[in-house]
């Protein structure tokens, strides 16, 4: 399992704004190993946000994205005490989810 999801959300006048950094190693499938091997792409697939139990964001990711990917994004409503909860899932089935709360 990876290490967990950073997760910074604070709320900036009308909106919310949200930083993420996932942990994840991110291989394209196209660099190869001391040996020559290829080393087999592993990657982000999807990216989900919500916002108290809402979709606030989905996207979809593939094998160009670098090493750790950072997203950050904005939505509107959000207030502090308000919980921020990030999910993901890679191309091998591993999923992870890390919640923040907004300050």
């Amino acid at each position: 399992m990876a290490e967990p999801t950073k997760i910074r959300a604070n709320v900036a006048g009308d909106s919310t704004e949200v930083k993420v950094l996932m942990n994840h190693e991110m291989e394209t499938g196209q660099r190869k190993d001391a040996q020559g091997k290829t080393i087999p792409a592993w990657f982000i697939q999807t990216v989900t946000a919500t916002h108290n139990g809402k979709t606030v964001l989905s996207a979809q990711c593939g094998p160009a994205v670098s090493k750790n990917p950072f997203l950050a994004f904005k939505f509107k409503g959000g207030a502090k005490g308000d919980k921020v909860q990030i999910s993901w899932v890679d191309n091998k089935g591993d999923k992870r989810t890390d919640e923040a709360t907004v300050a």
